[in-house]
C-alpha cells in the first residue's frame, strides 16, 4: 500500500502567517519555518508578538476565514486521492486549519492545538509530539505503508527523509540550496508524475 503525507502551508494553502502579518502590518510575522529551523523558537516569537500588539484568536481567524488554497492544490489533491492514501501532515493548529481543510475536501489532517483563554488570547500550544511529521512518517512504514512526502520548509526535511521518497515543493531558494537530495518542483502537475514514478 502506497500512502502521500503533504505538508499544508505553501504546499496546499497559504502561510496562514504571513497573511495575517500582510493584514495587521506587523512584518515580524511573517516569519516562518522557512527562515526559522526552529520550531519552539518561531511559536515564542510569535505568541510574543500576539501578546504586544492585543492579538487574539478571533482576530487571527477573521482573516483566515478569507483564504483560498493555493491555486490548483484542490484539484491536485483530488486527484492524488483518487489513486492514493493520502495524509496531510502540519505544524499549523487545528483552530487555524479547519475553514481551510472544508475547501480542501476534509483530507485528514495531523497537526497541533493551540491553548487559548476564555478572552481569546493565545496562550501556548501542544505539540502533538516533538519532530511529529518524521515520527509520523516512521509509524505509517511500521503499518507496512510505502510514503511519498512534499513539503517546504526546514520543518519538513525530516519527514522528506524517512520517506521512501521526499520531494520539495514550492521550496525557497535557501531550503532548496541546503537540501539538494530532494528533488525540488513549483508545479502539481510534476509533484504528481514524481509520485507516480516513485510508486513505480
Amino acid at each position: 500500500m502506497d500512502l502521500v503525507c503533504l505538508d499544508l502551508e505553501g504546499v496546499l494553502i497559504p502561510e496562514i502567517w504571513i497573511a495575517f502579518a500582510e493584514e495587521t502590518g506587523i512584518d515580524a510575522l511573517r516569519a516562518t519555518t522557512r527562515e526559522v529551523p526552529n520550531y519552539d523558537t518561531l511559536m515564542t516569537q510569535r505568541l510574543a508578538l500576539l501578546d504586544e500588539h492585543g492579538l487574539t484568536l478571533p482576530s487571527i481567524q477573521k482573516v483566515i476565514s478569507r483564504l483560498s488554497p493555493l491555486p490548483g492544490a484542490a484539484q491536485f489533491l483530488q486527484q492524488l486521492r483518487s489513486d492514493y492514501q493520502v495524509v496531510i501532515l502540519s505544524d499549523t493548529f487545528y483552530e487555524f486549519a479547519m475553514p481551510l481543510m472544508v475547501q480542501l475536501g476534509m483530507p485528514t489532517l495531523l497537526c497541533h492545538r493551540l491553548e487559548v483563554s476564555p478572552e481569546g488570547r493565545i496562550t501556548g500550544y501542544r505539540l502533538r509530539q516533538e519532530d511529529p511529521k518524521r515520527h509520523a512518517v516512521q509509524a505509517f512504514s511500521r503499518l507496512n505503508y510505502r510514503i511519498f512526502a512534499a513539503g517546504d520548509s526546514y520543518n519538513d526535511t525530516s519527514m522528506l527523509a524517512e520517506a521512501d521518497a521526499g520531494f520539495l515543493f514550492k521550496a525557497p531558494a535557501n531550503v532548496i540550496e541546503e537540501f539538494p537530495q530532494f528533488t525540488a518542483t513549483e508545479d502539481y502537475n510534476v509533484l504528481r508524475q514524481l509520485i507516480d514514478n516513485a510508486a513505480g
